[in-house]
């Protein structure tokens, strides 16, 4: 039996988290790049075949990647040398064409198997790689979430098989094509969230060699990784606190994983030490930020709080409540997940307000029916939809929506103190995002929203506007009021 050990660290969802925290008792540094970069380092010098993955999300959610809209972070990313990446939903927040400006900045190869240029039937990215280490061949290929599609639906020459059995049905093409007996190891570098990975992983023939899913999205903590249809699946969470580690060893006469350990590694100063000429690129960075953004805007009477966005939130209140004000609307429906951060305050700089909500979008007002506003509320609040992968909400003052989580149903819905009635006018204001994809997040459509003819550009800055109102209003204070309220 010829054998050999190979060690594939792993990371995903990384979102631009640059720099180290202080936390515990002890003072203990935890993540970062710097740290990470450091472990690293020091595990390529230890093993002998050690590769390093990244399935998704490098950027957005830091001040410093939206500054440069992910520049810095591919520059940042340059100096981890990952051996090979896949693309996540937020590689494309800063549109198409930026996109393939950052991929040919990457000293890496970024795989996509299933992202297309419609008209010609081409794949947008490079759809496989095969890497070469200690006379193995270890073939990698990437698949994209659906919701890839949401950030450039506007661009009609982009498609992509983003259905599951679609998505597998390409994994198929890439290893027909090119997994020949050469092939010792082959990993499939996913985002599209754990329980997705889980059924993809039942839908690929046993024939194709699947070995390995390494996954994001869904910032799923594991405690061990999961084995379907004889294929590993392990994810490494959110951020840049921890990293994967599988250590395996590969057959190459039966092309197949015989013995393998995984742990999730928490990334602190006792584990590494910081990459000091990491330290110093990421400072170099952090100070022209740092200049730009620590003017104060506001001061908040308390901290206020985003934990999940499944729930309502003190923080999540406030930025609708305030989009609301302006809206003078009836229901404010601000997407849980464009608020980046679970806490702010009671300081507010420029910087932490753009850390919070760094995605620029317009407002958009429609007048609806009562019954098109409780259908919104019966698709947004259902059970299915808060995995953790689904696209949740919070809402202002004045509405209170109540879900019957056992009967899958809208038990009711009030705005300013009366139940919504079906003949009845609503206005109800969106992000432009979602709006854009109201279809598939809202259950409502783009001319389902415009039918009353009655729909208005409130802003075209919603970052303006939360900036503009925080100005003008100290010692804010909120409280969670049962806006959405869930029963078992």
């Amino acid at each position: 039996m010829n054998t050999k050990k190979f060690t594939i660290l792993h990371s995903n969802d990384m979102h631009g988290d640059f720099l180290a925290e202080v936390q515990g008792q002890k003072g203990e540094l935890i993540g970062g790049l710097a740290l990470l970069s450091g472990y690293i380092n020091k595990v390529r010098q230890k093993e002998e075949n050690v590769l390093y993955v990244i399935s998704g999300d490098m950027v957005q959610g830091s001040l410093i990647d939206s500054e440069y809209k992910g520049i810095s972070t591919m520059e940042i990313m340059n100096y981890l040398a990952p051996d090979v990446v896949t693309l996540g939903n937020h590689e494309v927040d800063y549109g198409l064409p930026h996109l393939l400006f950052l991929e040919k900045m990457a000293n890496f190869p970024i795989v996509n198997a299933n992202l297309y240029i419609k008209k010609y039937h081409r794949r947008l990215m490079r759809p496989y790689i095969i890497i070469k280490k200690a006379g193995f061949d270890i073939l990698f290929t990437g698949i994209i979430t659906e919701k890839i599609m949401d950030s450039i639906n506007q661009d009609k020459l982009i498609g992509s098989f983003v259905t599951l059995s679609e998505a597998s049905n390409e994994v198929g093409r890439i290893t027909d094509a090119y997994k020949n007996d050469d092939i010792d190891l082959t990993i499939l570098l996913t985002h599209i969230g754990y329980e997705s990975d889980i059924e993809l992983a039942k839908l690929l023939k046993p024939e194709w060699g699947v070995d390995m899913i390494i996954g994001g999205h869904s910032h799923t903590i594991l405690e061990k990784p999961a084995k379907i249809n004889n294929i590993l699946i392990a994810q490494a969470g959110v951020g840049t606190n921890q990293i994967g580690r599988f250590d395996i060893v590969v057959d190459d006469d039966t092309n197949s994983i015989v013995e393998y350990k995984w742990k999730l590694i928490p990334i602190n100063d006792q584990l590494a030490e910081p990459d000091k000429a990491l330290t110093g690129y990421i400072d170099s960075y952090k100070k022209e930020v740092d200049r730009k953004y620590q003017t104060l805007v506001c001061k908040f009477s308390k901290k206020l709080t985003h934990p999940q966005r499944e729930i309502e939130t003190s923080l999540g209140n406030l930025i609708a409540d305030t989009f609301a004000e302006i809206a003078e609307c009836d229901a404010m429906l601000v997407g849980a997940g464009s608020i980046r951060v679970k806490e702010m305050g009671p300081m507010v700089t420029l910087g932490d307000l753009m850390a919070c909500f760094p995605y620029d979008d317009s407002l958009n007002r429609f007048t609806i029916k009562g019954s098109q506003l409780k259908k919104i509320f019966n698709h947004i609040m259902r059970l299915a939809n808060r995995d953790g992968e689904g696209e949740c909400y919070q809402v202002n003052s004045g509405v209170k929506a109540v879900y019957n989580d056992s009967k899958s149903e809208l038990e009711s819905l009030a705005v300013k103190g009366q139940l919504v009635e079906d003949s009845k006018d609503y206005t109800v204001c969106l992000q432009g995002y979602h709006v854009n994809s109201g279809a598939d997040y809202l259950n409502i459509s783009e001319k389902e929203l415009r039918e009353s003819g009655k729909s208005k550009v409130v802003s075209t800055s919603a970052q303006s506007v939360l900036e503009e109102y925080l100005k003008n209003h100290q010692n804010i204070s909120k409280e969670l009021e049962g806006r959405l309220v869930y029963k078992k």
